[in-house]
């Protein structure tokens, strides 16, 4: 349409996109735009006041408050308006699907109940959710999909044997279908906090990542991303360890990069509270990261990664299991000033962490031999952070008998020694 050298009248154009309309609604302050362009703007997590576009004036986006109206009268002209100009290139738009109906929801829940069902009802759920349109989403959760689908889960996972789920292929079909679902609806807050509520969802995912395919586990490890982001402290305090074996172990596996940054995200969200910090390190978390830095030259996963490894080196659990790993202390130094200026201030802090609290004669030589006093003075030669400088500098004037004149340092890097 962009490239037809034809006027287009103005009142066809959506003030959102700047785009001919294709599917022309109304909303409740009474301006018209595109369907899909007025969702994504109402339904993005970038618009959190959910006002009109045009008026600034709020706009409710609760399924049972929503208003927006086909507006039919200018759908025909503008069809019309394509249909006369078609010879000059115009190509007529299609007359839109209509939308999904909280009714037509239901009965699908209800249809779903049924065994003999409920593999076609939840195939055409999944349809449903997948689509981009965010008040259908909407639509589908307050039509009571959310507790449906995660009794379902809960179900399969409470009947199911550990051998059971890994060899019933029908089984595992509807778990992965009704997480890719759950997943897939991008849920409300109060959706999410409905599924924490209790634990026993939590404890299904648990699982589902200790015996499901690879889908679900990445389903599950997305799912719990988003649900502890809205978590009560006390909920995430009482976890089991066997959930945070799980989650490493999805970590350790490298299901998907989403998965991967979803689990990182998970472990980073709670570890501050009770004693996840020390389930996460006997969870085998700090091994993991290590061999993640290793392996990974990905951007935000290191320094994800370098962020949680900051997080469970607060405890002396973690900085023993660092200092245990043959390549712990050689990887935390070497990436610094390598990744970005957020990943070498957080590999600073480590080190600072290991050298006031864990540094024996021995760990204090160590750090002196696979480069990490050099290291911390080329930080203070180049352009980097000023606290990263300043964590280099306090950990360098701590061990300034034993370093500051060894031969371990570069001539050229010695004179910047504090």
């Amino acid at each position: 349409m962009e490239n037809v050298e034809v006027e287009v009248p103005p009142f066809f154009i959506c003030p959102i996109s700047l785009e001919i309309m294709k599917d022309p609604v109304t909303i409740s302050t009474g301006i018209t735009y595109d369907r899909d362009s007025i969702e994504t703007w109402l339904f993005s997590s970038d618009h959190k006041t959910k006002t009109c576009p045009v008026t600034k004036l709020p706009v409710s986006t609760d399924p049972d408050d929503l208003m927006i109206t086909p507006n039919l009268t200018l759908r025909r002209l503008i069809q019309s308006w394509c249909n006369l100009n078609a010879s000059r290139g115009v190509i007529p738009i299609p007359s839109p699907k209509p939308p999904v109906s909280k009714p037509y929801v239901e009965k699908l829940l209800s249809d779903a109940r049924s065994p003999a069902l409920q593999a076609k009802c939840l195939k055409r759920l999944r349809s449903i959710a997948s689509s981009q349109n965010g008040s259908t989403k909407r639509c589908v959760e307050s039509a009571g999909a959310v507790e449906f689908l995660a009794s379902l889960v809960n179900s399969e996972c409470s009947t199911s044997s550990s051998e059971d789920m890994g060899d019933d292929f029908n089984a595992r079909a509807l778990t992965n279908d009704a997480l890719c679902i759950l997943y897939n609806l991008r849920l409300t807050e109060s959706g999410l906090r409905q599924l924490v509520r209790g634990g026993q969802f939590v404890d299904s995912l648990t699982q589902v990542m200790l015996r499901g395919s690879y889908d679900s586990r990445a389903y599950a490890v997305l799912l719990l991303k988003s649900m502890f982001e809205v978590a009560e402290p006390m909920e995430m305090i009482t976890l089991r360890t066997d959930l945070f074996h799980e989650v490493v172990q999805v970590l350790h596996d490298g299901i998907s990069p989403q998965a991967t940054k979803a689990a990182l995200k998970l472990l980073i969200h709670v570890c501050p509270w009770g004693r996840s910090r020390i389930k996460a390190v006997e969870a085998g978390a700090v091994s993991v990261l290590v061999e993640k830095l290793l392996e990974s030259s990905e951007k935000r996963i290191c320094e994800l990664v370098f962020m949680l490894l900051e997080m469970v080196c607060q405890s002396a659990e973690g900085r023993a299991e660092l200092l245990r790993h043959g390549a712990g202390i050689a990887i935390v130094s070497k990436k610094i000033l390598r990744v970005s200026q957020i990943a070498s201030e957080r590999s600073v802090r480590i080190l600072h962490s290991l050298a006031r609290f864990s540094a024996t004669p021995a760990i204090v030589q160590e750090m002196l031999e696979i480069g990490v006093a050099a290291k911390l003075c080329l930080v203070l030669q180049v352009e980097s952070g000023r606290k990263t400088k300043e964590k280099a500098i306090e950990i360098l004037r701590l061990h300034r008998r034993a370093w500051r004149n060894s031969p371990c340092i570069p001539a050229s890097l010695a004179s910047s020694y504090p």
